[in-house]
């Protein structure tokens, strides 16, 4: 006895596939670009720190 509430909502063959593709799209090709622009915006800004504070470390 399945729930049809359970079976309704499984996704079909082309469901899948579009899932798959969403998946791929954003493992590949979104956060890649995301990771990198993290990654080079807080270097720009501990450069911007110390640009204008110094190196740390003492004098």
């Amino acid at each position: 006895m399945r729930n049809p509430q359970v079976r309704g909502s499984l996704p079909t063959g082309a469901g899948r596939l579009r899932e798959l593709l969403t998946f791929l799209v954003l493992a590949v090709l979104i956060w890649p670009f995301i990771a990198v622009g993290v990654v080079s915006g807080w270097g720009f800004l501990v450069w911007m720190y110390y640009a204008f504070t110094g190196p740390p470390g003492p004098v």
